[in-house]
């Protein structure tokens, strides 16, 4: 009797998943054709890229059991998604993997004004929400600059943040609970419409997760008033190191702006010419932005004034009408987009402490000089949350390995200075096999060790966060 041939095998086994997975979904929720399979073969690192066996679009919790009930008899590897915006290789697929998409799943559950939280499910984008609540005075704090598309199933996988979260924190801060589903299928429940729950910490284990421990259906999040105002100053330096000791002796001062948002020469021409917002023509620019009543706001920047003028600031500009302030906004949310239209770029973002600011601008100037290679700088600066952008030619192999060399080294001067690899993008795949720089074996072991319990066959978004070596014979177990 001959036996299939291993390409036969395959295609059989593909078949034989398929078709399943159509038995528990909708016909048009399951895609395994190949050219339709390529809109999901990365996400926003598009350095890398994979087919994967199918894509599934749930609808339902119950769905998503579903699925992961049979890929775990399959023993089938699955990739959760969100809106695929992840700039860390979060969501890229292998060749035997099923991503799980959770883009259907974008239902409002509840409101609570009253007691101040949101109930949705985890595929509604972040901007939404907040649109979903200010008619009546309320907002959702984390504002990522992809906020527009982001979900919030990958806002929760890497603990995201924002220009805001200065002031009210990253996702972890705003997180009230989770309704989860393991890899076996199993449904359960973590933290819920309240601050702090009893017992261990698992809410805060699950948020930046990055898809290891299981699929977030469902999403308590925390709703705030509006405040009363807000108002946004612009602050040009003729040098970023400047424009960086600046943002430290701000924080310095004890003031608490809701935010504070840095952009060099590079980044400014760019949003320029991409929206026009009238940015002055300096080599850094600050957005600070406070709010509060009237007094308060003019208080604060009277006090945040005083302290650049120590730096001889080129240009000092505070807004004078909210059409102003959407616009000075406005240049700053585009500034990913814009930089993708004048080059190919990586967007790192390593986390500092603020008072290293002036000094590892300054180095990542002169590590970009040692590569050949120019460096955009777009950030958090309040929270010391670097996004160094790293400009190339995608279409030459040199420079794409290049690039690759040098966010390695900007990340690892990011973790010298006493910061760590990831503000708010991930670790995924882009910087998994820098864990060790930043983690001793033991640390790497530790985190393991919860993978272990919550996924034992590791089918949960294979091959990321973790260096390989780490882990190939818990994969191929």
């Amino acid at each position: 009797m001959l036996m299939p041939s291993p390409k036969t095998a395959i295609l059989e086994r593909k078949a034989n998943i398929v078709a399943r997975l159509q038995g528990v979904l909708p016909v048009r929720a399951v895609i395994h054709d190949k050219f339709e399979l390529r809109a999901y073969e990365c996400d926003a690192l598009t350095m890398y890229g994979c087919p994967p066996l199918a894509v599934v679009l749930p609808g339902s919790t119950e769905e998503v059991s579903a699925v992961l009930k049979i890929c775990s008899e399959e023993r089938v590897p699955v990739v959760p998604r969100g809106s695929g915006t992840s700039l860390s290789g979060g969501a890229l697929p292998t060749a035997d993997s099923v991503v799980l998409g959770v883009s259907r799943m974008n239902k409002i559950l509840e409101t609570n004004y009253e007691n101040r939280y949101i109930r949705l499910q985890t595929g509604r984008t972040n901007l939404s929400v907040s649109g979903a609540v200010e008619a009546r005075g309320f907002f959702y704090a984390p504002d990522p600059s992809s906020q527009l598309a982001c979900a919030i199933a990958g806002n929760i996988a890497m603990n995201s943040g924002g220009a805001h979260c200065l002031k009210y924190g990253v996702t972890t801060n705003n997180l009230l609970g989770v309704k989860v589903v393991l890899m076996t299928g199993e449904i359960t429940e973590f933290g819920g419409a309240y601050l702090d729950s009893g017992g261990l910490d698992l809410l805060g284990l699950v948020c930046g997760s990055e898809g290891q421990l299981g699929v977030v259906t469902e999403a308590t999040l925390r709703i705030l008033p509006k405040p009363e105002g807000a108002r946004p100053i612009l602050m040009g330096f003729e040098a970023s190191e400047v424009a960086g000791a600046c943002v430290s002796d701000i924080i310095r001062a004890g003031i608490l702006p809701v935010a504070i948002e840095f952009m060099d020469r590079k980044c400014i021409r760019a949003c320029e010419n991409f929206v026009g917002v009238g940015y002055p023509d300096v080599e850094a620019l600050l957005i600070v932005e406070v709010e509060g009543s009237p007094d308060e706001i003019d208080e604060q920047l009277a006090l945040i004034k005083r302290t650049a003028e120590k730096h001889c600031p080129a240009e000092i500009r505070e807004s004078q009408s909210e059409a102003e302030t959407q616009k000075i906004w406005a240049g700053r949310k585009a500034a990913f987009g814009a930089m993708g239209v004048i080059n190919d770029y990586i967007c790192l973002d390593g986390t500092i402490p603020v008072s290293e600011l002036s000094k590892v601008l300054k180095r990542i100037g002169e590590l970009a000089d040692n590569f050949g290679l120019d460096v955009a700088n777009v950030f958090h600066a309040g929270d010391g949350n670097l996004h160094p952008l790293i400009l190339f030619d995608a279409n030459d192999e040199g420079q794409s390995a290049k690039s690759e060399e040098l966010g390695a080294e900007i990340l690892k001067l990011c973790v010298e200075v006493g910061g760590c690899l990831s503000g708010e993008h991930g670790i995924g795949v882009e910087k998994r096999d820098l864990m060790p720089f930043q983690y001793s074996a033991n640390d790497i072991e530790a985190q393991i060790g919860v993978k272990d319990v919550f996924d034992p066959r590791w089918l949960l978004n294979p091959a990321k966060v973790f260096p390989l070596q780490s882990t190939e014979s818990r994969r191929a177990a």
